[in-house]
């Protein structure tokens, strides 16, 4: 944990700009934990940029990590059997939750954020992987006094494990050169997650934010055989827009959707053309992988 949080540092201090202090904390003796490390990545990013967005006027966020040993009372408050746990705490100094937002934050699509500016699935997806990895995530916050929002993660007992992406040996399928693959998504956190999976597999990738930004690149000479694009986007256009416009200059452009929404909602009653495809969040790090190399290998 301490390795990935170190890793992150100066992704994490550009994130947040000038205005906002970063102070990281990291355990000594720190216990391992068995996870997917490009979620845990995606989970601590995501918290941050929260963090940032709830101090417009600058503040500080501190990263914390910290072994726990929970006895049964502590444990049963945090709906967690007894046991050991690593901890990894996000705090910022920034405007605070009420009771009312605490309550709801892990709901699909809850956000207090202004239309346009987040769908609310950041944390309904921090807290699917910390469930599925066997730990909890409690939120400790007042109005006007910051927010603290912290990841408990069991134990790992065999031995330490590199990160998979250091550790495996090349493989035969990864990307030829010079594929290229485009992303689109207002949501930087989940940009992130995909540029990095498509960069770790050997792809040369574009990122843009809005549908208009996505086809000042479609509508150029750039080479791009996928285009990864959310459907939901400020901007005008959504998604299937985009997607649509690009088919236009680009006949053969492979297409996949990401999208919290129901797939058929996603694309319009279901109806999508040949070389398009749908993926839902909360998304499973190597299944998308695995999608991305099927569709261009296709």
């Amino acid at each position: 944990m301490n390795r990935l949080v170190s890793g992150m540092e100066d992704l994490l201090r550009r994130t947040v700009g000038p205005a906002i202090e970063v102070d990281v904390v990291g355990a000594g003796g720190l216990w391992g934990t068995l996870v997917d490390p490009h979620q845990l990545e995606n989970a601590i990013l995501n918290l941050v940029i929260n963090a940032r967005d709830a101090m417009p006027d600058g503040g500080r966020i501190t990263i914390e990590t910290a072994n726990r040993w929970l006895d049964g009372r502590t444990a049963k408050e945090r709906e967690l059997p007894p046991g050991q746990y690593l901890s990894v705490c996000v705090t910022d100094t920034g405007t605070g939750m009420s009771p009312t937002v605490i309550e709801r934050a892990f709901e699909p699509f809850y956000t207090t954020k202004p239309l346009g500016q987040g769908t609310g699935l950041g944390l309904s997806m921090i807290y699917g992987f910390t469930r599925q990895s066997g730990g909890q995530v409690r939120i400790y916050s007042e109005l006007g006094q910051g927010t603290t929002i912290c990841l408990y993660l069991p134990r790992h007992l065999g031995e330490d494990i590199q990160p998979a992406a250091e550790i495996r040996s090349p493989d035969p399928r990864r990307a030829t050169d010079g594929q290229t693959v485009m992303v689109v998504d207002d949501e930087a956190t989940v940009r992130m997650l995909v540029m990095e999976v498509l960069e770790d597999s050997g792809y040369a990738a574009i990122e843009a934010g809005d549908g208009p930004s996505a086809m000042k690149v479609l509508s150029s000479n750039a080479r791009i055989d996928l285009l990864i694009t959310d459907v939901g986007l400020p901007g005008g256009m959504n998604g299937r827009q985009v997607a649509d416009a690009a088919r236009i200059v680009r006949p053969e452009l492979k297409v996949m959707f990401i999208t919290g929404y129901a797939e058929n909602a996603a694309v319009g009653n279901g109806q999508i053309e040949p070389g398009m495809s749908v993926m839902t969040k909360p998304f499973d790090v190597a299944a998308l992988e695995s999608r991305i190399r099927e569709i261009l290998e296709d």
